[in-house]
């Protein structure tokens, strides 16, 4: 991929945006939600803008932008209607290693910036790597109404309890089963029946095994979607040849990974609840459904 997606702390962030009209306010709307410390530079200044400035958002000259204006500035956003201006101080932020975005001039782009889907403590970002934003945003459309207002509040009482979760349940797979538990039962909502939900959440933690087989080189795209929340999941990845690249993609990134166990150690790992994929050839994943018939073999289209 040529653009990877992060995620970063703007306390104390520096970010420098040169342009004050139409271009530069669409910016600040999402800028200003950030911690960051943010220093607008243009002569003309549209009325949102000085909006911001007016209510302490904002730090705002009303000059053009000077070269020493970079100094000290970890971002720098570039928005004004004079092309070869963008370029130039991009080109200088580039020099000193300031991370540079050139609004609409992706080449001149150290970095994009996402259609973006805000529930508070929940951020979908989305992008095209510049090639389709308007793509981007219908997807951003359909998520807007997937996704429920409830969230913020929801992730808001989550963050709240998590130092408790990690002091009652020590084992990291008990804190995963926990919330696996209390959003099940719990869902998207937030109501007068979220906490109760929660407390109950603690009261069985039985761990059920499951046993996912795949034979090797079943294509990813085949995969039935249904398999796709079982996959991230998994405790443990079983293969004695690496998983595919595709395939690797569907899989939960921190589970375990190893070759691929005697018989009596699968069923110890069942035992204690591991949920694991075994990848292997035709005649290992028919040995493994006639030992496991429990077992969920993942086929092309089917579970």
């Amino acid at each position: 991929m040529q653009y990877f997606p992060l995620f970063v702390d703007t306390q104390g962030l520096r970010v420098l945006l040169v342009g004050a009209g139409e271009v530069a306010t669409r910016k600040l709307d999402l800028l200003s939600r950030t911690d960051a410390i943010i220093h607008v530079i243009a002569p003309d200044v549209a009325k949102d803008i000085e909006t911001y400035h007016t209510q302490g958002r904002i730090k705002l000259s009303r000059r053009e932008v000077l070269e020493t204006d970079i100094a000290g500035v970890d971002i720098v956003y570039l928005a004004t209607a004079n092309e070869q201006l963008n370029m130039d101080f991009a080109d200088l932020a580039n020099e000193r290693g300031i991370w540079v975005n050139v609004v609409d001039n992706p080449s001149y782009c150290r970095f994009i910036t996402p259609s973006i889907v805000d529930r508070g403590r929940l951020v979908v970002a989305i992008s095209t790597a510049g090639a389709a934003p308007v793509f981007a945003r219908t997807i951003r459309s359909r998520l807007e109404t997937m996704l429920p207002a409830s969230l913020t509040p929801l992730f808001d009482f989550v963050a709240s309890k998590r130092e408790e979760v990690q002091q009652t349940l020590a084992d990291g797979k008990d804190r995963r089963l926990f919330w696996e538990r209390f959003f099940n039962s719990n869902q998207d909502r937030f109501d007068n029946l979220t906490v109760q939900r929660y407390v109950d959440a603690f009261q069985d933690m039985t761990r059920q095994g499951e046993i996912l087989l795949l034979t090797e080189h079943t294509p990813a795209s085949l995969l039935p979607i249904a398999a796709m929340p079982l996959l991230q999941k998994l405790d443990v990845i079983f293969s004695d040849e690496p998983v595919d690249s595709d395939t690797n993609e569907l899989l939960r990134r921190d589970a375990n990974r190893t070759s691929i166990p005697k018989l009596s150690e699968i069923s110890h790992h069942y035992e204690q609840g591991e949920r694991m994929l075994i990848v292997a050839n035709t005649e290992k994943v028919a040995q493994l459904i006639a030992y496991f018939p429990m077992a969920k073999h993942l086929r092309p289209g089917a579970l």
